[in-house]
């Protein structure tokens, strides 16, 4: 463990602009993929499970992200499957944590994301940046109340994407700890 927070970051709209109305968005690559998450969903043997899901990835962004002052580790539906598809191609480490949901897509109660209380719980008290193109005011005051230590939720819009206000947010929220 170390002093520095966690950033926990999602995969599809920050890292992939899955959103993009443009075809090629400048610097990113386009990869076919069959993440578990999206194939379950998908009818077996179908022209679209066979070709997978376009995911779209900016290899400067690995890099950038390593360069942050955070521990690194997954808050995606990929789970352990972006250490082994997505973090190649962004130049990220293949054996980051994972924060393993209990159930993916689960109804909250309280209408919370469905990922913010298993977060909440994996991140034990420590420091956090939470980076995913979901999060609403209704997870960052639920988190602010009941999380005892610094907290930055960060919406990234899923037709951009990570940008670099993002990464000046991010440093920006760190050394203010």
């Amino acid at each position: 463990m170390t002093d520095r927070p966690l950033l926990l970051l999602d995969v599809d709209g920050p890292l992939n602009p899955f959103r993009s109305r443009l075809p090629g968005l400048r610097g990113y690559r386009s990869h076919r993929m069959h993440p578990d998450a999206w194939t379950s969903r998908q009818r077996p043997g179908s022209r679209r499970a066979r070709r997978g899901v376009r995911v779209a990835l900016h290899p400067s962004h690995g890099p950038l992200l390593r360069a942050l002052p955070y521990e690194l580790a997954w808050a995606t539906t990929w789970m352990h499957q972006a250490n082994a598809l997505i973090a190649p191609h962004v130049g990220l480490p293949t054996d980051l944590p994972v924060i393993e949901w209990p159930e993916l897509f689960a109804r909250d109660p309280d209408g919370l994301y469905w990922k913010t209380r298993p977060l909440l719980d994996w991140a034990a008290g420590r420091p956090f940046a939470w980076v995913d193109d979901l999060i609403t005011d209704r997870d960052a005051a639920w988190v602010r109340e009941r999380h005892p230590a610094p907290a930055l939720l960060l919406r990234v819009h899923p037709r951009h994407g990570l940008r670099a206000r993002d990464f000046a947010t991010l440093t920006d929220w760190a050394r203010r700890l």
